[in-house]
């Protein structure tokens, strides 16, 4: 059953994540096998449905920037469009130039359809170079590993008059 990404199915309602949520957030990341540093609530979001948490995703914010990061699904509750609504909401929260990292080119493709473009290491900004820059020497490291990062343009205004 496929949700369209602008509304949540009946009993799922979007808000920030509390303190209690805290281990909810944990599962779902290490459950991804996400980074699992750096996991704050108070930079959250959940999706909760029928009173669990089922997705959730995080706005780091930088000096210069912020970082889309963190964004699970609960497998029994994907091809719902909850990850959709979830990017979309942390776009419409974000204050600053907005980046992220992913493994894997379906990821990257997932997020392309939001706005988001491949930027190289050089153009982040410097609070980003040292974190996105860690895992840049890891994916050299161990070849098989894609890692794509991103920036957020969907407004930007194209100077070839496309």
């Amino acid at each position: 059953m496929k949700t369209s990404s602008n509304s949540l199915p009946p009993g799922c309602v979007i808000r920030p994540a509390n303190a209690s949520d805290i281990w909810a957030i944990r599962k779902l990341v290490f459950s991804a096998k996400l980074d699992p540093t750096q996991l704050r609530w108070q930079q959250f979001w959940a999706i909760e449905c029928n009173n669990i948490v089922v997705a959730c995703g995080q706005l780091r914010s930088f000096p210069e920037a912020q970082e889309l990061g963190s964004l699970v699904v609960a497998p029994t509750w994907r091809d719902r469009g909850l990850g959709s609504y979830l990017v979309t909401h942390l776009i419409e929260q974000s204050t600053q130039p907005l980046y992220l990292e992913c493994v894997g080119k379906k990821l990257a493709h997932f997020y392309t359809r939001f706005g988001f473009v491949p930027v190289a290491w050089q153009e982040l900004p410097s609070s980003l170079k040292w974190k996105f820059g860690l895992t840049q020497i890891a994916a050299k490291l161990i070849p098989i590993v894609s890692v794509t990062i991103m920036q957020y343009r969907r407004f930007e205004i194209s100077t070839d008059g496309k």
